[in-house]
């Protein structure tokens, strides 16, 4: 049996004497900001993910918030799902639209097309927002039906999914536009806050890159009201580096969830996430279970040295802000009230040994064989 020196965590963030290198020649020879390595790192991501355009931003909620004033959200609805980071609907205020969500679905922890379409039709939405939540690809040839049918836009919250494919192709080339976040728990970071809009649309781009150096078309012509929310060339050199490891990276979580869910498969009262398949290819951001006894569970490998993690315990629509400026309340969206319930995030993270996996899967087995 492996044996526990130090606590097992349940995400770490990669940094490497390469990485280091790249910062600190960005330090020494680039400009601060607008530099060569923020050029080319737009250029390198947008090959990456196969658009024509990347627009680097100051983080992943600035990217989603500029796209929606690009396409003009500004009083309408838009729909979105409620499990998921909060910033997958503030961006849609910060846009100046309302939000509206429909719910998952309990196979992929995605938000469920079927209830997208219902919500579409009820809220007479302009266009919706699915979230490739812990990396695992929407069935996004369902939402493009809907937007074929009632005329919506498809924007990708592709925040928690660097490399992931859907029939073949990139998350983050799918829709009108998609927005990728570089946070540092992210599979691809860039060390600090940081995010990115992905789209074949040049008039969403050349807004979006307005948007985020204060509406600028010259250095003291402003034509739009916008932000100050650009990335730094430090943090798009080590960007850089990271999109060179990306895709080996993604090979060991989908290595690490191989076992999971090999020997996780066949303990009763145990969720797993959804597997790769002929069209999926999740990346494993997180890999999450489900289990009614979720806090015990959390309890008892916290006591063997196995950190675990919530994401998220309280869904949007049950955020006090949006309780009590939208009026949600319990029972509103019930597949995502009892996910956020039964939900938790096991170790990984690309410095995981398969030592340490069975590890955690033989205490995960002890847990439900106790009496």
């Amino acid at each position: 049996m492996f044996l526990i020196r130090d606590k097992i965590h349940q995400g770490s963030p990669v940094f490497t004497k390469e990485m280091e290198d790249a910062a600190v020649d960005a330090l020494r020879n680039d400009r601060y900001l607008y530099g060569e390595n923020v050029v080319k790192f737009e250029e390198e991501f947008s090959r990456f993910v196969g658009t024509k355009h990347a627009v680097s931003t100051s983080s992943g909620t600035a990217a989603l918030a500029f796209i929606l004033i690009s396409i003009g959200a500004e009083g309408k609805k838009w729909v979105t799902s409620p499990m998921s980071f909060i910033a997958s609907s503030n961006c849609i205020i910060h846009a100046g639209g309302i939000p509206a969500f429909a719910d998952i679905s309990l196979k992929d922890y995605c938000i469920d097309p079927d209830a997208a379409e219902k919500a579409v039709r009820k809220n007479k939405a302009a266009g919706i927002i699915p979230v490739h939540i812990y990396g695992q690809p929407v069935d996004f040839d369902k939402f493009a039906e809907i937007a074929s049918e009632h005329n919506v836009k498809i924007i990708e919250d592709a925040c928690q999914a660097h490399g992931a494919k859907y029939k073949g192709r990139k998350i983050g080339s799918l829709g009108d536009a998609a927005a990728f976040s570089f946070y540092p728990s992210k599979n691809m970071t860039v060390l600090g806050d940081g995010g990115m809009v992905t789209t074949d649309n040049e008039e969403i781009a050349d807004i979006c890159r307005k948007l985020r150096d204060s509406g600028r078309i010259s250095k003291y012509e402003h034509d739009l009201i916008g932000y100050t929310a650009r990335m730094s060339s430090v943090n798009a050199a080590i960007g850089r580096v990271q999109l060179r490891h990306i895709g080996n990276w993604n090979n060991k979580r989908r290595s690490i969830a191989r076992i999971y869910n090999e020997r996780l498969k066949h303990v009763d009262g145990l969720g797993l996430p959804q597997m790769p398949d002929k069209n999926f290819e999740p990346v494993f951001h997180q890999f999450v279970i489900t289990t009614e006894r979720r806090d015990e569970l959390k309890a008892y490998l916290d006591d063997h040295g196995i950190e675990t993690g919530i994401h998220y315990p309280i869904p949007i629509h049950l955020q006090p802000v949006y309780r009590n400026r939208f009026g949600f309340k319990e029972g509103d969206f019930k597949n995502s009230e009892v996910f956020s319930k039964s939900c938790l995030s096991l170790p990984m993270h690309v410095f995981l040994e398969d030592e340490q996996v069975r590890f955690i899967c033989e205490t995960v087995e002890g847990f439900f064989d106790r009496r």
